[in-house]
């Protein structure tokens, strides 16, 4: 039998019980994240995709379980468009929005040509940090490992080229990130790309991504620092 789930009904469902936690954690949530996606993993990618929208800006619950919700469906994130995923966008305003929206909505999409580079190079222009950090952190998505990433130095550097002056905090940490995962991949890419810009880059992505060169680390000295047990 299909599943027909109502997307109305059951992202007041998810709000509920979101908002009947006595612990709001990761933990938690994505406990009922995970209740959700079982129950709907033979629901339509529509009606997923219908879910997620309803959540997005949903009191009390962060947006990783709307953009997880259509990750972990079998079919539901190859049937975005690129209109649906800046829809998705909702309005971000923190840096896990903007990295969870990133790395598992943008960022597959664009690896899988759901979205163009162009529009991820225009992202780079825009005023608000925030659009400007997700260009970067899709970049993530093509290189990680754990994201699906198989290594893309062409574009991946195209997008820091864009952004190799931005000295808006949350861009110069997303920046770092972008070259030191795409340093797993193609580590003489990124030395290229450090030694052409070492001018222009932030101290602070100099710093980190020379480190994870040379130690495998972005700081390793605060790994000699933990306690051990």
């Amino acid at each position: 039998m299909s599943v027909q789930p109502d997307a109305p009904a059951l992202a007041g469902e998810i709000v509920r019980q979101v908002n009947d936690l006595s612990e709001r954690s990761t933990s938690a949530m994505r406990k009922i994240r995970r209740d959700f996606s079982r129950r709907l993993r033979k629901a339509p990618a529509k009606e997923v995709v219908a879910l997620a929208f309803a959540l997005i800006g949903a009191p009390g619950v962060h947006r990783f379980i709307a953009d997880e919700l259509i990750v972990f469906h079998p079919t539901a994130l190859g049937t975005l468009t690129e209109n649906d995923i800046v829809r998705l966008a909702g309005a971000l305003s923190t840096w896990d929005e903007v990295d969870c929206f990133a790395l598992y909505l943008s960022g597959r999409a664009w690896r899988a040509g759901q979205v163009r580079d162009e529009t991820i190079a225009e992202w780079t222009q825009a005023t608000d940090r925030w659009w400007r950090r997700a260009a970067l952190v899709s970049t993530v998505a093509l290189n990680l490992k754990s994201q699906g990433g198989t290594g893309d130095p062409q574009r991946t550097l195209r997008i820091c080229r864009l952004l190799v002056r931005d000295r808006d905090d949350m861009v110069v940490k997303a920046m770092s990130w972008a070259l030191r995962a795409l340093s797993v991949r193609d580590r003489a890419a990124v030395e290229a790309f450090l030694a052409e810009h070492q001018g222009q880059l932030a101290s602070r992505v100099i710093r980190e991504v020379e480190n994870k060169l040379r130690t495998g680390l972005k700081n390793p000295s605060r790994a000699l620092d933990r306690p051990r047990a």
